[in-house]
């Protein structure tokens, strides 16, 4: 969610004194921040950031604009917050701070002042504070975004149209094109360079496909010289 920093006025801190005033015991352990927002009308708070400085307690007091004809009063938001888990301890002393409107008692609308009430109890640390105060309110909503119906609601996938008739079918033709490949290679495999010479063939055992380059009639017998090279 967006938000948008509100210009405020931090007026300085005012110390409450705890104790007797008239001993040495007495010492300020509360001290009080008002911020003020004088150029912003009253707004919707939506985030409080600040850094803390040895705080080990934070209450928050708001005044509210209710109506023209009733004047504005205050109302505690946030009662004794936990900053520092030990306040003898440095441990969260100096943190970084946020605080939001639904960790807040009360509705955080038409807000027109705001009042941090801090303390710390141990006598250890001779000052404390909240430093780097900001305040957020709700910034505009973004515009919702409109999608074509198209885009919204895909149309499932088409599905692929049919083979035209009389073509082969691809799987069958793939499985014969492996047979043929794995036969080539085979036929490689088992491939000699010997060269099987020169042979006589009988004319009583043709040879189809073969043609014969020469006749001899050797003791009166027809013979045909046939010439096979296995390349």
């Amino acid at each position: 969610m967006s938000r948008i920093l509100v210009p405020c006025h931090v007026k300085g801190t005012v110390a409450l004194q705890v104790g007797d005033v008239r001993t040495s015991q007495g010492r300020p352990g509360v001290l009080v921040i008002d911020v003020t927002f004088p150029s912003v009308a009253p707004f919707e708070l939506q985030e409080i950031t600040f850094k803390n400085y040895y705080t080990a307690f934070l209450s928050i007091r708001v005044r509210q604009h209710t109506s023209a004809h009733t004047p504005a009063k205050w109302v505690t938001c946030l009662r004794d917050y936990c900053l520092m888990p030990d306040p003898h301890s440095e441990e969260g002393a100096q943190e970084y701070v946020s605080l939001f409107k639904h960790q807040m008692l009360c509705d955080m609308a038409r807000v027109l002042e705001l009042r941090l009430i801090l303390r710390q109890p141990s006598p250890l640390w001779l000052s404390f504070t909240v430093e780097e105060l900001q305040i957020y309110q709700q910034g505009p909503k973004s515009p919702s975004m409109t999608f074509p119906k198209w885009l919204s609601h895909p149309v499932p996938c088409e599905q692929p149209a049919l083979l035209c008739e009389g073509l082969p079918d691809p799987s069958r033709v793939s499985s014969e094109v492996q047979q043929m490949w794995a036969l080539t290679e085979m036929i490689r495999a088992s491939h000699t360079s010997t060269r099987i010479g020169r042979f006589d063939v009988s004319n009583r055992f043709p040879l189809l496909g073969l043609l014969c380059p020469e006749q001899i009639r050797p003791h009166g017998l027809l013979y045909f010289r046939w010439m096979a090279v296995m390349t």
